[in-house]
């Protein structure tokens, strides 16, 4: 029954963590005719893909049943009013949802698509509605009143910022602040405006949703520059960004705008983003992606996730992730050129205009973030200026990425349980070898039950300790605990040498087996001793400041939970599981092997090295193993103890995270069925695999030394 209990918590795990490594499918829910279609700018649908709309070129939306139950049935048809003749057309960030004209008088007319939802007869009823976020006035963006050719847009907070190319090929970058009346109470925009002097012809306009950065396109060089002040626009950089032998087609911001998505002519996609370099922030290429070969590529991104989506010209549709470097699903959805596209703001699905029809695809992409090579190999973040090994799931941005590598927390679960095993098996070992060997009978009747009672200690007990108590009074005291980790060992050894050099009368007076009451009082001496020189050593090597000595002399960073304290807590954790199993194995040794190399005149240590400790070390090496697992899956104390910072360094001045505490912290704040929820169930399932594989190799040892000293 055990085993079987096993199996479904093994196969269960598998069950819950198989759907992160499926594969993106794409499958056509229907399609119908478009009239016109050279005349659709821009397109969407709504959040549960039932409404679909068109904008066209001249300012009408026409709102469409997307429903399986009546697909492709008009349900109304809205116009912005445009002021004057539309000259070009622009949408903002997916997520944002807005739409521009911009309008042959140098302005710029924007407006959102919206959905009103009531429940009449308890029915659920979208009435497609058209917003103006900006107001009905539209904005001024070229005083000169020269047509807008080109422009991009974006309304961030109480601010607008429209990058614009006008007919008379000036590009003007426009701020436009919202500012109230005092008088009148309504709302004033504030302009501030500067031209931007490009060279050559401008294929391209781009600009980031917090308009902080600005992207010119002019054949294969992009401009970027930094228009956080709209009064200090500044060029920062000029980006040759062209593959070789082959030119860029299309760019697009990847969701979170930190990354440029550069399409080539070659059908190769690369991806830009700002690294620390020598001069400053700057945009490197970081990785690129295959695609289909096609002088027509264009690139579109989600919402929220950094998946991107290319069409082409020849009807092919490719579904990537940055991330993880990964194409996830590449295939022919039309006959003809993919003329337009939109993607749904859940993701799961998608708008596609070719062959004048409007076709609705399903899209079943629910892990795109998750393939093998993110979990356990280094990934480049965006921002980061290096590839490394990262988890980080959780943040209050939409702008951050969810960082999912389980290298750090592996790491960090066996960094724990060495510094434990470190501190636990020389201390576990030693103290089961003498009160099972040495020992009276007398004193171990006491000792043995004590030792066994520490067992049943609350583990958030000693987490609670380790946390609140041990880890400031090591970080106010740490020359104090490392004098103590050398001199009690070396006390022990001076006191035992100095009793065997007292004259016999003296040292038979101490019963025989009883000899280890004598080091209650050096421990505790030692003990005294270490924490009322502390301060002086401090003063006296490390200029009063041991931690900035650390810091500014070894240039080791110092956690006050660090792994220290994790060694000490979990050890003593770790100890009567270890001491409990090895003093059985130890005492177990049938008399009649000793007493027999006793009386062929071997010493007692003899004796205990090759005779006892042979017998007894498949329970020895048990007792280890068992306490390798219980430190391996340990919870509370390193919940507690460790800072949680899932970071791969072996000092032991710093923390770690561990797969078990990392379940427990996160699990209860994780959505059900997400990418985060499956890793954490990937991550109980690795922990699984570690006990699973320590206590195989632990029954393997045990079992080929009982056979070897079986014969004893």
């Amino acid at each position: 029954m055990v085993l079987i209990a096993l199996l479904l918590i093994f196969f269960y795990l598998l069950y819950v963590v198989q759907p992160i490594f499926e594969s993106a499918k794409v499958e056509k829910r229907d399609s119908f005719n478009v009239t016109n279609s050279q005349q659709i700018a821009g397109l969407g649908v709504e959040e549960q893909t039932e409404v679909a709309y068109l904008l066209s070129k001249q300012g009408q939306v026409d709102f469409y049943s997307v429903d399986s139950g009546s697909f492709g049935k008009k349900l109304k048809a809205l116009d912005a009013q445009l002021p004057s003749d539309a000259t070009s057309f622009a949408t903002s960030a997916p997520f944002q949802g807005h739409y521009a004209y911009g309008l042959e008088n140098g302005s710029v007319m924007v407006v959102a698509p919206k959905f009103l939802v009531t429940f009449p007869n308890n029915e659920r009823k979208l009435t497609p509605r058209l917003d103006f976020p900006l107001g009905e006035m539209a904005l001024e963006v070229d005083e000169q009143g020269a047509a807008i050719k080109r422009f991009a847009f974006s309304h961030y907070e109480d601010k607008t910022a429209v990058v614009a190319l006008t007919e008379d090929k000036r590009i003007l970058f426009s701020s436009f602040v919202a500012e109230e009346n005092m008088f009148t109470g309504e709302v004033e925009w504030v302009v501030e405006r500067t031209e931007l002097n490009i060279e050559g012809r401008v294929d391209e306009l781009l600009i980031s949703p917090d308009t902080t950065r600005t992207f010119v396109r002019s054949a294969n060089q992009i401009y970027v520059y930094d228009t956080r002040y709209p009064d200090d626009v500044e060029q920062i950089q000029l980006l040759s960004a062209n593959e070789e032998n082959a030119n860029i087609v299309s760019a697009q911001l990847l969701a979170g705008a930190n990354s440029l998505m550069l399409a080539n002519d070659n059908g190769e996609v690369s991806q830009w983003f700002e690294v620390n370099t020598d001069a400053g922030r700057e945009y490197q290429k970081i990785r690129s992606f295959e695609t289909t070969k096609q002088s027509k590529l264009n690139v579109f991104t989600e919402f929220y996730r950094r998946t991107f989506f290319t069409t082409s010209s020849n009807g092919e549709l490719g579904v990537y992730y940055t991330t993880s470097e990964a194409k996830l699903w590449q295939g022919k959805v039309s006959e003809g050129a993919i003329e337009n596209f939109a993607i749904a703001p859940r993701s799961n699905a998608a708008l596609i205009l070719a062959d004048n029809k409007l076709t609705v695809l399903e899209i079943h992409n629910e892990h795109p973030e998750v393939t093998w090579s993110a979990l356990w190999q280094e990934v480049w973040y965006e921002g980061y200026p290096e590839p490394g090994y990262i988890w980080q799931s959780t943040s209050a941005s939409d702008d951050f990425e969810s960082k999912f590598s389980l290298v750090p927390i592996s790491f960090g679960t066996l960094k724990a349980a060495l510094y434990a095993m470190l501190f636990a098996v020389p201390i576990a070992l030693s103290a089961a070898i003498y009160t099972a060997y040495f020992m009276s009978s007398e004193l171990r009747k006491v000792v043995k039950p004590t030792v066994e009672i520490m067992e049943a200690l609350p583990t958030v007990i000693l987490g609670f300790l380790a946390g609140l108590w041990l880890a400031p009074l090591i970080e106010e005291h740490l020359p104090a605990i490392v004098g103590l980790l050398v001199l009690l060992p070396l006390g022990i050894l001076a006191t035992a040498l100095g009793w065997t050099k007292l004259p016999s009368s003296i040292r038979h007076k101490i019963p025989e087996g009883s000899h280890s009451i004598l080091l209650i009082p050096v421990v505790l001496l030692i003990g005294w001793f270490s924490f009322a020189m502390s301060e002086t050593v401090e003063l006296w090597m490390f200029d009063g400041n041991v931690r900035q000595y650390l810091t500014n002399e070894l240039g080791m960073t110092f956690d006050q939970r660090n792994s220290l304290v994790v060694g000490i807590a979990m050890g003593f954790a770790v100890i009567p599981t270890i001491f409990s199993i090895a003093e059985d194995a130890v005492f177990s040794v049938p008399k009649h092997l000793s007493n027999g190399s006793l009386a062929l005149g071997a010493t007692q240590w003899q004796t205990l090295v090759r005779v006892v400790l042979l017998t007894a070390s498949p329970g020895i090496f048990s007792a280890v193993m068992m306490g390798l697992g219980r430190a391996v899956g340990e919870t509370m104390i390193v919940l507690m103890a460790t800072g949680n910072t899932p970071i791969m360094d072996w000092s032991i001045f710093q923390g770690m995270r561990t797969l078990a505490a990392n379940i427990a912290v996160e699990m209860p704040e994780s959505e059900v069925g997400s990418s985060h929820y499956r890793i954490l169930f990937l991550a109980a399932f690795v922990l699984f695999i570690f006990t699973f594989i320590f206590n195989t190799v632990a029954e393997f040892v045990r079992q080929q030394l009982r056979e070897k000293y079986s014969s004893m």
